[in-house]
């Protein structure tokens, strides 16, 4: 699934891309995609203008006209990207936003888990996880103060905490792993055990990891690629995650894999020692 840095990273490209343009037409080609059905959808959108795209979390949220938001959230697969008109659908091209500049928007999402909901201005954060969402992962929002009452106030295993979009927004699987790794924080170790020492670490480990990683345009695993059609580089930069049975780069001893929280989770069992 996307995290924040390929999410932000998308949202940047598309602001290049689109913002400012006009949308003549709509064409859904899954219904169950979008909210509301698909002929109120493109009804709504046809000739609307797209004033701004934003992110809170894991969430696109794409600024319209007459006081519209539509949410989008692209799941495990989902990417946008923008072509010619001429160019032929791809059999996972599942939303066309055809644009007043001769090019489309296009959605394609080969599992077709991505949902986009049509709201009007002031109730998108009712959408979904958004209603629940924690802070955004940035010096100004996550004050060291919240974490550590989070953190103390719960008995949750680490890798499960961060996991958790209502503690902390825009974390996954692989920047979970990656930051806990930085601080030195084994998967499990339980967070109300945690010293300040280390909850600072943790949360200036969150903010060098997301920051560099977005730098290098998100991480590229599986099927990725941001709006202009690129994959990420930050896979290059990854001390931890899909690393196992190869040397730690602080310490050299041999990553481990094991399954924290139903995901499958990467550390190292000499720098980050369960107490």
């Amino acid at each position: 699934m996307p995290e924040l840095p390929e999410v932000e990273t998308v949202r940047r490209g598309l602001v290049a891309l689109v913002k400012g343009r006009t949308i003549e037409r709509v064409i859904v080609r899954y219904p169950k995609m979008v909210t509301p059905e698909a002929p109120i959808f493109v009804e709504k959108l046809k000739n609307q203008k797209i004033i701004d795209i934003k992110r809170r979390g894991k969430y696109l949220l794409f600024n319209f006209s007459d006081d519209l938001v539509m949410v989008s959230h692209l799941r495990m697969e989902g990417k946008y990207s923008v072509v010619g008109r001429q160019e032929p659908y791809g059999k996972h091209d599942h939303v066309i936003f055809e644009l007043d500049n001769g090019q489309d928007l296009r959605y394609n999402d080969t599992r077709k888990f991505g949902r986009m909901n049509l709201v009007s201005a002031g109730e998108e954060m009712q959408i979904g996880g958004l209603k629940t969402i924690g802070p955004e992962p940035t010096p100004e929002t996550l004050t060291l103060e919240y974490l550590t009452h989070q953190l103390r106030s719960r008995k949750r295993g680490m890798k499960s905490f961060l996991l958790d979009q209502s503690m902390i927004a825009g974390l996954g699987n692989i920047y979970a792993d990656e930051v806990l790794w930085l601080s030195k924080i084994h998967p499990q170790q339980v967070s109300n055990t945690l010293t300040n020492e280390e909850i600072k670490l943790l949360r200036e480990s969150i903010f060098a990891e997301l920051g560099k990683a977005i730098e290098a345009k998100g991480t590229t695993v599986f099927s990725y690629l941001n709006a202009d059609g690129h994959a990420g580089s930050f896979q290059n930069q990854l001390n931890v995650y899909h690393r196992q049975g190869l040397p730690c780069h602080r310490c050299g001893t041999l990553i481990e894999r094991i399954k924290v929280a139903q995901r499958g989770t990467h550390f190292c069992p000499h720098c980050q020692v369960l107490r």
